[in-house]
């Protein structure tokens, strides 16, 4: 069936309307605690389901294609790819991924902006047809290795409220479209759309109304180089939020309507990642090592002082930027740390930071935060870490791999059986686990390293 990788070695527990995603967390600890101590994740897979239903009441008819580099775990390909949404590829093992599901070359998309040549062919000898550029250079190199690809042009967006004018690391402006499209005619390449994109962390969403604008000038301006362009690629930056995705749908809409109506042939497309995978996965780790510093050589400049007296406490876990937390490398970690083990509401808490097993100076996780005092082999739980954590990972001192158990509820499946998405090829993938029992990965859930 379309959407399944016959060799996937990983299986989906199906919880009963009696079991949580904290039983499982819990069940789960309590088995790595007689067995080692490894870090995990649970990978709640209705909730991709959930999103994908909400996508659909707010965004339609807009198309999501999901960025394979978010998370590439099998579960989420798969559930995914049956859902009928498509892929956004980065290079040639996504690429290959994607195709292992049995998607068809139409519906995966090749975004680097930057790409290999040889990998370039390998998308020429796979059909897979529709990529992106955004200057000169790269379309020749296009034009060289592929010459049957359809190119959306990347055009770079204005964030207004950030401190440079334009976004320009990625992306072309206005004057420039012009000149890459004396190339493609040059080069006898077709020019099929435009792509923007707009960063999550923008916070103006009027830069929408100047992306979708331009984007309209260009199709525009294609007309006169006599180019039948059809696709515009509005990017990603779904946060994941109800609310955010429907002030972009309120911001986008009309200006759709006015300047892409249905009858103009154009089909709308989107590449949400975090929004679908973010909030459906929860990282477990384990301390590994603990001592008490100075307060003054862990608190930020600035902070007030406080009681000498006070311990201050920086822990070491079982997973670092060289594993899961590796976008804490270039960007702010966007969640906190939940102390697994009970205690009380009185108890006190301490200056505590967070750092990786690899010893290195930037394997730091937390730098402050306020935690009971813990022990060696206490847990902590990090929400919100199925983006940008579980693709290929650093052997770096000889790293492992955190396990990950995927999960889904009775609830949740009956939604994808209403949805169709039922076949012998999927049930051999989910099990029942009733709320009393203990979980083993020996006969139960089984792992994707």
């Amino acid at each position: 069936m379309k959407g399944f990788l016959e060799d996937a070695n990983y299986s989906v527990g199906l919880l009963d309307e009696g079991a949580t995603l904290a039983d499982v967390i819990d069940n789960c600890i309590y088995e790595h605690t007689h067995t080692g101590r490894r870090a995990f994740y649970v990978g709640d897979l209705g909730k991709l389901v959930k999103k994908n239903i909400q996508w659909q009441n707010v965004m339609a008819p807009i198309k999501p294609f999901y960025p394979v580099k978010c998370n590439s775990t099998p579960g989420v390909l798969e559930i995914l790819g049956t859902l009928g949404i498509g892929f956004a590829c980065s290079n040639k093992s996504e690429m290959a991924l994607v195709q292992d599901l049995g998607i068809s070359p139409e519906n995966i998309i090749y975004t680097n902006p930057c790409k290999q040549a040889s990998q370039i062919k390998y998308a020429a000898k796979a059909g897979i047809n529709i990529m992106t550029c955004d200057n000169d250079i790269e379309l020749k190199k296009i034009a060289r290795s592929h010459p049957n690809a359809k190119l959306l042009l990347h055009i770079a967006t204005e964030d207004i409220t950030a401190d440079e004018e334009m976004n320009m690391k990625f992306g072309t402006t206005l004057k420039n479209c012009r000149h890459l499209m004396e190339c493609a005619k040059e080069f006898g390449i077709q020019i099929a759309g435009v792509k923007f994109h707009v960063s999550s962390t923008c916070k103006e969403l009027q830069t929408y109304i100047h992306a979708i604008s331009d984007a309209r000038c260009v199709f525009d301006m294609a007309e006169e180089f006599g180019f039948k362009m059809h696709i515009l690629d509005i990017g990603g930056g779904f946060t994941g939020s109800e609310l955010q995705l429907e002030e972009v749908n309120h911001v986008i809409r009309p200006l759709l309507d006015v300047y892409f109506p249905k009858e103009s042939g154009v089909n709308v497309i989107a590449e949400p990642g975090c929004y679908y995978v973010s909030s459906a996965f929860t990282l477990a780790v384990n301390i590994i090592a603990k001592k008490t510093v100075q307060y003054d050589k862990l608190l930020p400049s600035g902070e007030q002082t406080r009681n000498d007296d006070e311990p201050v406490f920086t822990y070491y876990i079982n997973d670092g930027v060289y594993g899961s937390f590796s976008s804490k490398l270039s960007e702010k970690l966007n969640t906190i740390p939940e102390v697994h083990k009970k205690y009380k509401d009185d108890e006190p808490l301490f200056t505590s930071s967070l750092w990786g097993p690899s010893c290195d100076e930037l394997d730091q996780i937390v730098e402050n935060c306020r935690l009971p005092e813990l022990s060696v082999g206490d847990w902590l739980i990090f929400d919100n870490m199925g983006s940008g954590t579980l693709g290929e990972q650093s052997t770096f001192n000889d790293y492992q791999r955190p396990l990950i158990y995927y999960m889904m509820s009775f609830s949740d499946w009956d939604e994808m059986q209403d949805a169709g998405i039922t076949s012998d090829t999927l049930m051999k993938n989910f099990f029942f686990v009733p709320s009393c029992i203990q979980l083993s990965s020996e006969d139960r859930f089984s792992t994707a390293a």
